[in-house]
């Protein structure tokens, strides 16, 4: 494990070593987008300019607020620079996004912008910002999770050998992003705040997602959400998580995954290192469907089959987590009944925590693996962590798990 580490490590080192030069790539053409400034939409504008400078070009976005009321595909760009000096705002035309928002073919899942392409330079200089208007949508679902064609902010769609960094994203409609189909990508210094302003939850808004996807590097991240904070679902290899900081949501999700019956994915050389959580419910978090379907997804499913595997969470500092630091459930269901914790066929194995420290809730573990797949070998070592009276924690609560090292289970979940 730690040996894919470095070597990720060491692949992600091409893009630091453009640091985001434009003459990397020879741009031939420069479009700036003017932004209406009196409330129309910019969409139009945006998608000329991709068209014109979207290859061997740049698209540049000046420090002005630009009005997004429609959808954006701006797909199959090439060696092209995106510059972000101001701020994209979606509107609040509930109906409007509901209806045309584009779907991507998993989980029934939607989104307001596609971007993608080889060779892909977006900076946002650490204030170009994506604001969804996100607490409009979190007071009309009312905490329903998963709401039908409820849209993404960004899908980096079928993306490779590129570059995201210096981006802020704000109050997004939901998954802030969808990293899809895409391969050796760095998205370094981002920040996203997720946040609600009353007592309707920003459920659903989680940092980013992966999903089928390989060689993705989330480097200096700042996450204040209300769900995952970093969520790895379906194909998701070869990903590395470092030197980012959490609050308030749910921690680095392992899934969900295994929701469609029948159908074989996996999850598959992981590393989070270097990471601080600030009263997220979790550390780490392990989460498959259970093993009979009951409905359709977005909301429903379960039966998948695959696994998850040499997954290394190492070097983590806790505070005031509300939860357990490590978890795994494999009951995963939303039909409205409680999910058969025994009956996943989804493998969970190879899973390793090194050095972590700081105040939990206890238990410091609960795994409630499957009795038709128990979880196998889970190490963790060097563990430091003490509960709200400065208590050493303890309690390594386990259900159906084969091989621990550096621990031993103290009970049943």
């Amino acid at each position: 494990m730690r040996s894919f580490h470095l070597a990720i490590l060491a692949g992600s080192l091409f893009f630091d070593s453009t640091n985001g030069d434009p003459s990397v790539h020879s741009p031939r053409a420069t479009c700036t987008v003017q932004p209406s400034l009196n409330g129309t939409d910019d969409a139009p504008a945006i998608l000329s300019a991709f068209k014109t400078c979207g290859k061997d070009g740049t698209v540049v976005f000046l420090n002005h607020t630009y009005t997004i009321n429609s959808i954006m595909n701006t797909t199959g760009l090439s060696n092209c620079n995106i510059d972000i000096y101001g701020t994209l705002l979606w509107s609040t035309n509930i109906t409007y996004w509901l209806n045309q928002s584009m779907a991507f073919g998993y989980q029934n899942q939607t989104s307001a912008w596609w971007l993608g392409g080889n060779n892909i330079n977006v900076n946002g200089y650490g204030y170009g910002t994506l604001d969804g208007n996100g607490q409009a949508w979190y007071d009309f679902v009312k905490g329903i999770s998963n709401y039908p064609n409820r849209p993404q902010a960004l899908t980096i769609w079928n993306t490779t050998n590129s570059v995201f960094r210096g981006l802020r994203f704000v109050q997004s409609q939901m998954w802030t992003m969808t990293i899809f189909k895409s391969s050796t990508v760095l998205l370094q210094d981002i920040y996203v705040n997720s946040s609600s302003s009353n007592h309707n939850p920003a459920r659903n808004t989680d940092g980013a997602d992966t999903i089928f996807s390989d060689n993705i590097h989330f480097d200096r991240w700042t996450v204040v959400n209300g769900d995952d904070s970093i969520a790895l679902k379906a194909n998701s290899t070869n990903i590395l998580i470092t030197n980012s900081t959490f609050y308030n949501g749910l921690g680095v999700a392992i899934g969900s995954i295994g929701q469609y019956k029948g159908v074989y994915e996996s999850i598959e050389n992981v590393t989070a290192s270097e990471i601080v959580f600030y009263k997220t419910l979790h550390g780490g978090y392990v989460k498959t469907w259970t093993g009979e379907q009951a409905g359709y997804p977005p909301n429903g499913g379960g039966g998948g089959l695959g696994f998850a595997k040499n997954i290394t969470f190492e070097n983590l500092s806790f505070h005031s987590l509300r939860g357990p630091p490590f978890s795994i459930s494999q009951c995963t269901t939303f039909s409205g009944t409680a999910g058969n914790c025994s009956s996943s066929a989804f493998q969970i194995s190879d899973l390793s925590m090194y050095n972590i420290s700081g105040s939990i809730t206890n238990p410091i573990t609960s795994y409630q693996c499957s009795a038709v797949a128990p979880c196998k070998d889970i190490t963790m070592e060097n563990i430091d962590v003490v509960d709200a009276n400065g208590t050493a924690g303890t309690g390594y609560k386990c259900t159906n798990v084969i091989g621990t090292t550096g621990f031993t289970c103290t009970g049943p979940t």
